[in-house]
């Protein structure tokens, strides 16, 4: 955006590099990834196309720089999630399950990004760090439910692979609106509707209540 004068604004040190990002999410929204540029994310940020290389060295550079954004975000709202449940094993993984739905419906072009897109470095460090410790979260979580390293036998790598697939194909099908048979749940109370589903899933478990024990939801599903 320019001034009164025509000037665009001058950035001090990491602000210009916050704004791409902050305009490199918006494009992803409005454009999807397949239209989304650099030069675009540029131009919403109110800079010449030539500003970006300050930070960025090229589309796949802010792209990768956008889905380490969106890892952050994805791993800090399972944890809050962890962090506000019950201390109990069971708990801890249904939570973890609940803030990884929550963050896709929430953000689904940044959940995109991440596990949908071949453009971002998933090896880059500012990347591939938060995507470890999202996986950690599962990890641990199944250890606690299995009393032992889940990554250790195949049936515990068996147990991770079926949790994650799980969860993340709710979160897809959510996305996609692909549950229409369970709109009744959705719509009366989605939080619990994602529990009840969720809590069918949990690995090396018994079978537990359909929904949170402090919900007045009814426990069976529509």
């Amino acid at each position: 955006m320019a001034d009164r004068r025509g000037r665009r604004p001058r950035y001090h040190h990491g602000d210009l590099r916050e704004a791409l990002l902050a305009a490199a999410e918006q494009e992803l929204v409005d454009k999807g990834i397949e239209g989304f540029t650099l030069r675009g994310a540029a131009k919403r940020a109110g800079v010449s196309h030539a500003a970006p290389a300050h930070h960025f060295r090229d589309t796949r550079d802010l792209l990768t720089a956008l889905a380490a954004v969106a890892a952050n975000r994805f791993y800090r709202s399972m944890k809050d999630r962890q962090e506000n449940a019950e201390k109990t094993p069971r708990a801890q993984f249904v939570a973890l399950g609940l803030g990884y739905v929550e963050f896709a419906l929430a953000s689904p072009a940044l959940f995109g990004l991440m596990f949908g897109s071949k453009r971002p470095d998933y090896a880059a460090a500012e990347l591939s760090k938060p995507a470890s410790d999202a996986f950690r979260l599962l990890v641990d979580d199944i250890a606690a439910l299995r009393d032992e390293d889940p990554l250790a036998t195949p049936d515990g790598r068996a147990d991770i692979a079926a949790a994650w697939a799980l969860v993340h194909g709710l979160a897809e099908l959510l996305i996609a609106g692909r549950l229409g048979f369970l709109k009744q749940d959705l719509e009366g109370d989605l939080e619990c509707a994602i529990l009840r589903v969720i809590n069918h899933i949990v690995p090396g478990g018994t079978a537990a209540p359909a929904a949170p024990p402090d919900s007045s939801q009814p426990t069976s599903a529509g």
